[in-house]
Parts: C-alpha cells; sequence; structure tokens
C-alpha cells in the first residue's frame, strides 16, 4: 500500500497534467465535430462540456450555446435541443412544447442523413486529428523507430549463454549491417536455427558474439503464449541514444499518417475479435489508470511520444465510439439504421431500455478494465 501511494504521489507532478491535456484534446476534438457539423446543419445547441460533474468554469454565447468546463475530465457532450441530456435521448415532451421556429433546430426532427452525420463527425475528427498528428511527426522528425541496442537478456536463453549483455549494440548479423531492432528480429528468425556471427558494440570495442537462436517461448502482440525463433533479448529504452528516425519525404507524410492511423484501427480490431474467440489476452484492456501511467512515460520520453500517445488515444477513442452499443456514436447510429429500415423511429421506450443496457455495459467494460490496471 505504501509503495502504491509512493507512486502516485510522484506521477502527479508530470503525470497529472499530461493525462488531463490528453483527455481534454482528444475529447474537445471528438465533440467539437459533433458541434461543427449540428451547427452547419440548423441544429441548436444547448451544451457544450468538457468533462462532467459540476461546472468549473463557463459561459454562454451569443446563440445560447453553455460552454462549460466539469470537474471529472474524462469525457464531454453535447447536448442539442430536443436531447433530453448527455447521451441524446430524445425529449418528447419538451419537443412537444417547442414553436414553430425551435423545431427547425431540434436534432431529433432533423432528416436521418443529417443526423448520422453529425453522429459520424465526432468518431471522423479524432481520426483526421490522429492523421494530422502523424502528418507533423513524420514530416518534421521521420518515423520513429529504435535501434538494436539490447535493454534485457533472458535467463536461459541463446543471448545469455553467448554472453550478451544489457547496453550491448548489434551492428551486423553474419556481416549484413542492421542498424534497426526489427531488422534484427528479422534476421534472427530467417535464420532457421543456423550460428549466426554478430558484431557487437559494447563500450569502445567491437566484439565478434557467436549464437544459435532457438524456439523460446514468447508472447505475441495479443499476449498470447507462442514459441518463435529468438536470442531471447529485448529491445532497449525509449531514450534518445536508442532512437532512430527514417526520414518520410514531406508529400508521403500524410499518407504514412493515414497508414498508420489504418494500422491502429485494424489492430485493435482484431484484438478485440480475437478476445471474443479467446486467442487473446484479456488483460491487456486498459482502463483509465492504465492510460494514466502510460501517458506518464510517454509525457517523460519528450515531445514525439507524447504527440503520438494523443494520436493513439484518439484512434481508440473515435474507433470505440463507432461500437454499435446504445449510449455511444455507434448505438445511435444503428437506432437510426433501424428508423431506415422501418420508416419510423424505435419506439420510446426502447431506445430507453437501450440507452440502460448501453450504459451496464459501459460502465462493466470500464470497471473491468480499472481492476485490469490495478492487478498489474
Amino acid at each position: 500500500m505504501l509503495s502504491w501511494l509512493q507512486a502516485v504521489i510522484s506521477w502527479v507532478p508530470v503525470g497529472l497534467p499530461a493525462f488531463v491535456a490528453v483527455i481534454v484534446i482528444v475529447v474537445l476534438v471528438h465533440e467539437l465535430g459533433h458541434f461543427l457539423v449540428a451547427r452547419a446543419c440548423g441544429v441548436g445547441i444547448k451544451v457544450f462540456s468538457i468533462g462532467f460533474a459540476g461546472e468549473i468554469v463557463g459561459w454562454t454565447d451569443r446563440k445560447g450555446t453553455r460552454w462549460k468546463i466539469g470537474w471529472l475530465p474524462l469525457g464531454g457532450y453535447v447536448q442539442f435541443a430536443g436531447d433530453a441530456g448527455a447521451a441524446s435521448t430524445p425529449d418528447a415532451e419538451a419537443i412537444a412544447k417547442m414553436t414553430p421556429e425551435e423545431r427547425a433546430g431540434a436534432f431529433q426532427l432533423k432528416p436521418l442523413w443529417q443526423r448520422a452525420l453529425v453522429v459520424t463527425a465526432g468518431p471522423f475528427a479524432n481520426f483526421l486529428l490522429a492523421i494530422v498528428v502523424f502528418s507533423f511527426l513524420f514530416a518534421a522528425f521521420g518515423a520513429k523507430t529504435i535501434s538494436t541496442e539490447v535493454g534485457g537478456v533472458a535467463k536461459g536463453t541463446p543471448a545469455a549463454e553467448a554472453g550478451l549483455q544489457t547496453g550491448d549494440k548489434i551492428l551486423s548479423v553474419d556481416g549484413r549491417p542492421t542498424r534497426l531492432f526489427f531488422e534484427l528480429t528479422a534476421a534472427i528468425r530467417g535464420s532457421g536455427g543456423k550460428p549466426l556471427v554478430l558484431a557487437v558494440k559494447r563500450g569502445p570495442e567491437v566484439v565478434p558474439v557467436k549464437v544459435t537462436p532457438r524456439l523460446i517461448d514468447n508472447r505475441d502482440i495479443y499476449g498470447m503464449p507462442v514459441k518463435t525463433m529468438g536470442l531471447g533479448v529485448s529491445a532497449g529504452p525509449d531514450s534518445p541514444e536508442n532512437t532512430v528516425y527514417l526520414p518520410v519525404p514531406l508529400h508521403q507524410a500524410p499518407l504514412a499518417a493515414a497508414s498508420q492511423t489504418w494500422r491502429i484501427v485494424d489492430l485493435s480490431l482484431t484484438t478485440i475479435w480475437r478476445m471474443v474467440r479467446q486467442q487473446a489476452d484479456s488483460k491487456s484492456l486498459s482502463g483509465p489508470i492504465g492510460i494514466a501511467k502510460v501517458t506518464r512515460t510517454e509525457a517523460d520520453a519528450g515531445f514525439y511520444a507524447f504527440a503520438s500517445l494523443i494520436a493513439f488515444i484518439s484512434v481508440s477513442i473515435g474507433l470505440l465510439n463507432l461500437f454499435p452499443i446504445p449510449l455511444l456514436d455507434g448505438g445511435h447510429l444503428l437506432y437510426y439504421g433501424c428508423e431506415a429500415v422501418l420508416g419510423r423511429p424505435l419506439k420510446e421506450e426502447v431506445q430507453e431500455a437501450g440507452f440502460k443496457v448501453g450504459l451496464a455495459l459501459v460502465l462493466g467494460l470500464m470497471i473491468f478494465a480499472t481492476l485490469n490496471d490495478l492487478v498489474r
């Protein structure tokens, strides 16, 4: 308990403002997506909130929208005219009492395609933020990766038996220059278990090390146990000395950024599908505590790492909101799909029941992820 308390205290000076900054930026962009498209469609907007619970500070603009910041910075919402609350559930009683002018701005009375566009705009804004951030990083710095510095050597592995040490830097494999850690991994896995000669920089000297890769116990990116051809070394730290920036031409940066964003989406969806099929470790799910911890680590690592984290979280939030769960944006789209098929909105009690189920699912997922964080 004491060690946990000390960890929290040491986290607060850097971790807390970094965590709040990440959440506020990602949420602000998401809600601005909803807001801007809603305004373009003539929807009346009652509240634009960053955070929940009581209002810390707020103001009302000339169009009657209340802009506010809440005490709990774990989300946000835009409440439209015709909404009963932050979840955009329809307020049939309020809509019935509206004047013709007010009804023209009611979100629930807008054409189906406009409502779908407004709902989709939030996640789209998150994906766009990620592409913009990655484009800037690639154009200004390049694509970040790590060199072949050895960060750790597992006991009983070929690397340990050959005498490799933490801090060694592998310069070549069988005479082929090796600059990046993923190049080293590819060379080892492609060796077929044949002996390799590594040129290893150890301090001021370069020494040859003969090592024979073999199948060793490992875990894949989904947390599942696998056997891979390897040496038993892990990558070095995310430090300036161990970082390599691969140049990305300016005109290729947006495409590279879009590809990076898609890789995050693809990996996330694949992981979820594998979890459903019990082919991925559900313990890898992280909640607010895990995100807070990573935020501190990335803030310490520098601007590039911190900006990349913002882009990653933005993609994750955008994707999560597209899941067909009532309460999330994807749940609204699910309702609109039903409306398009039936030719009428779902009954109010059906929508209300769906929102309750969605709330239970979202809270259950958050609790499960938080328990994972605490166990770790």
